[in-house]
């Protein structure tokens, strides 16, 4: 059955806002089980290696303090973005299915987005804690305390939630006069533009939500990275070397996500008709894993003191141990 032929079968037969049709799954069909090992791959491998990485923050006493709680932070927002994405699509590649009902599209964008505004507001608390720790290393420990750090952690995914939830209702109250979704997965905007009409309220709030949010984010983040490179540039020695590794790593990571972000901009902004469907997939999958893959492995990496922990504690695994000894 070609593609065409299956499109306008479940046009023709499912009831619209029951189910949808995931168009990226079912491009990816020929080669499911290849595809759907790669797609395991891309999430166990993170989801290890951020859980050790949390692990370690955890249990270790010298590392309680607030950058590593906002990495880890950081690194269990992606375990929660990776594991909203990549099993539904490792179910739906085995099972042969590129279907998803209703409620289980709705959960999957509400978390989705989560993650996105988890991610963006997380960094930008990092940013001003770094602004804060090269620019007031005196009164820094009293400024940033463990306390305020785990307040504001849990304020950034209430923040994240009632936001979101907002904009998932929305949509949810829309009415939807298609049911094929060129993704591999469910988010707003696919939804957005099955919708027959009436979605005005749902595009206000986006921008609304955009310019207050995200813009003034990315305009707190820029204003501390700047402030805090240029601060470290005026000042010598180990300290500052060491600062600007450390702020070097978060532009990085930072960097990773915008570039993510900017892949899914590129999608909304593709006509749809001029542009295959797997082109919509790879876009839109690369822009929500590149950074909830790579973050666990820039931070295990630059990070010094992380690397170190991380190292030993792989090391006291028994795999590890044989490996060392027949050396």
């Amino acid at each position: 059955m070609t593609l065409l032929q299956y499109e306008s079968r479940m046009e023709n037969t499912s009831r619209v806002g029951s189910s949808f049709v995931l168009l990226g799954l079912l491009e990816l069909e020929s080669y499911r089980i290849l595809y759907s090992i790669i797609a395991f791959g891309l999430y166990i491998a993170p989801l290890l290696l951020c859980c050790v990485i949390a692990y370690i923050i955890w249990v270790e006493e010298s590392l309680h303090e607030p950058m590593y709680f906002f990495i880890c932070n950081l690194l269990l927002n992606g375990v929660f973005g990776n594991t909203a994405v990549l099993p539904q699509i490792i179910v739906g590649l085995l099972s042969g299915s590129s279907t998803i009902t209703f409620p289980a599209c709705i959960i999957q964008t509400f978390c989705v987005h989560s993650f996105s505004t988890v991610e963006v507001l997380t960094f930008t608390i990092m940013a001003y804690d770094r602004y804060l720790a090269v620019g007031n290393p005196l009164r820094y420990s009293t400024i940033m305390t463990n306390v305020k750090v785990l307040n504001y952690i849990s304020l950034i995914w209430a923040l994240a939630f009632i936001l979101v939830l907002v904009t998932v209702v929305l949509t949810a109250n829309l009415t939807f006069c298609g049911v094929n979704i060129n993704n591999i997965f469910c988010e707003n905007m696919s939804l957005i533009r099955l919708a027959c009409g009436g979605s005005s309220v749902n595009n206000i709030y986006g921008l609304v939500e955009t310019f207050l949010i995200l813009g003034s984010d990315l305009l707190i983040i820029f204003y501390c990275y700047t402030r805090t490179l240029l601060i470290c540039l005026r000042t010598s020695g180990s300290t500052s070397l060491k600062a600007i590794h450390t702020l070097v790593t978060h532009i990085i990571t930072f960097s990773i996500f915008v570039t993510g972000s900017m892949f899914v901009v590129l999608r909304y902004r593709l006509n749809g008709e001029n542009i295959s469907i797997m082109a919509h997939t790879i876009l839109s999958i690369t822009g929500v894993l590149t950074s909830i893959v790579v973050n666990p492995i820039v931070y295990g990496l630059r990070t010094e003191v992380l690397k170190v922990k991380l190292i030993h504690t792989l090391q006291k695994i028994h795999i590890f141990k044989n490996f060392s000894s027949s050396k």
